[in-house]
C-alpha cells in the first residue's frame, strides 16, 4: 500500500526530477510546452527548483513533490496564486507514466485543496485541462471541482494553442467566514 507524502523539492532532489522528467517525457509532451534540452538535466531541475522555493517565498506559487517513500511518483501545483479580492490559484498535477490509473493525482488533488483552502485561505482553485484529457478532468470531478467554460486557443502546448476545459472549485467555508 502506498503512503503519499507532499513535500517542496529541494535542490538535492534536482537529480532525481531531471529523472522524473526525462522518463515521463513522452507522456508528459501533450499536455506541456515544449523545453529546452537542459530543463532535462540537474543543473536545469536546480534552476526550476530556485524559481520555484522564490515563487513559495512570495506566496506567488507553490510546488510539491508526490513521493512514497523516496519514490516521485508525481508533481503538484498551485501557480498564479492571487490574494486580494480574488484569493484564488490554478492547480496543475501529473503522475509518473508507471502510476496513473491509481488515485495518485486524485489523492494529491484533495490535499492541495485542503492545502489552498485551509493554509492559504483562498476562495478559489482553477483547474485547465486539454479538451481530450478526459483523466484529468475525472480527477477535477471526483474531487467536487466543476466545468464552467472552454477556452479555444488557451495555452501554447506541444508546438500549438490548444483549447481547454475550464473547472473551478469554490471554497464555500471561506464564504461563510467572511460573511
Amino acid at each position: 500500500m502506498m503512503t503519499l507524502t507532499y513535500r517542496a523539492p529541494s535542490l538535492s532532489d534536482a537529480t532525481r526530477l531531471a529523472m522524473f522528467y526525462r522518463r515521463n517525457r513522452d507522456h508528459m509532451r501533450t499536455g506541456s510546452p515544449r523545453r529546452a534540452q537542459s530543463f532535462y538535466t540537474a543543473t536545469g531541475q536546480e534552476t526550476a527548483i530556485r524559481n520555484a522555493k522564490a515563487d513559495q517565498e512570495a506566496s506567488r506559487g507553490f510546488f510539491w513533490l508526490i513521493e512514497d517513500n523516496t519514490q516521485i511518483l508525481g508533481l503538484l501545483h498551485l501557480n498564479s496564486v492571487v490574494y486580494g479580492a480574488f484569493r484564488s490559484a490554478s492547480i496543475a498535477y501529473t503522475v509518473d507514466r508507471q502510476h496513473t490509473g491509481q488515485g495518485i493525482a486524485t489523492s494529491a488533488v484533495r490535499w492541495a485543496i485542503e492545502y489552498a483552502f485551509t493554509t492559504l485561505g483562498l476562495h478559489r482553485l482553477q483547474g485547465e485541462t486539454l479538451v481530450s484529457n478526459h483523466a484529468s478532468q475525472a480527477v477535477l470531478s471526483k474531487c467536487g471541482f466543476t466545468q464552467y467554460g472552454l477556452a479555444p486557443k488557451y495555452l501554447y502546448i506541444d508546438g500549438s494553442w490548444q483549447g481547454h476545459a475550464l473547472y473551478q472549485l469554490i471554497n464555500t467555508t471561506y464564504d461563510e467566514a467572511v460573511r
